[in-house]
């Protein structure tokens, strides 16, 4: 290596030249925007369903009917709770829409 370089030079081998050896070319008008147009999809794209989370459900049976010691039917009534309780009035409030005489049978969970 030799160590005849000047301070210039050396200036120039670190940093480069302070000029720049191409001069860029600064366009003098700007391109022109292509104009967007937005269009609506003819058919919606068909969302995923999501997976139903576990729901707590019970199942009442009861036996309803409109006539006194008549004819019973099994009236069958679903509810989204864990209380058994709050699952038989939800039924008797239900069944007392239709029917005059209802009898409590049981509670299963599904």
């Amino acid at each position: 290596m030799t160590s005849d370089l000047s301070e210039e030079g050396m200036r120039r081998a670190l940093f480069g030249d302070a000029e720049p050896a191409h001069p860029v070319a600064i366009p003098l008008s700007p391109e022109p925007i292509p104009e967007v147009v937005f269009v609506k999809p003819s058919a919606p794209a068909p969302k995923k369903k999501a997976a139903k989370a576990f729901m707590p459900r019970l199942r009442v049976l009861l036996r309803v009917g409109n006539e006194f010691e008549g004819k019973m039917f099994d009236f069958i009534h679903e509810a989204d709770t864990l209380s058994t309780l709050l699952a038989e009035q939800e039924a008797v409030k239900a069944a007392r829409k239709k029917f005059r005489y209802v009898e409590f049978v049981e509670v299963k969970s599904m």
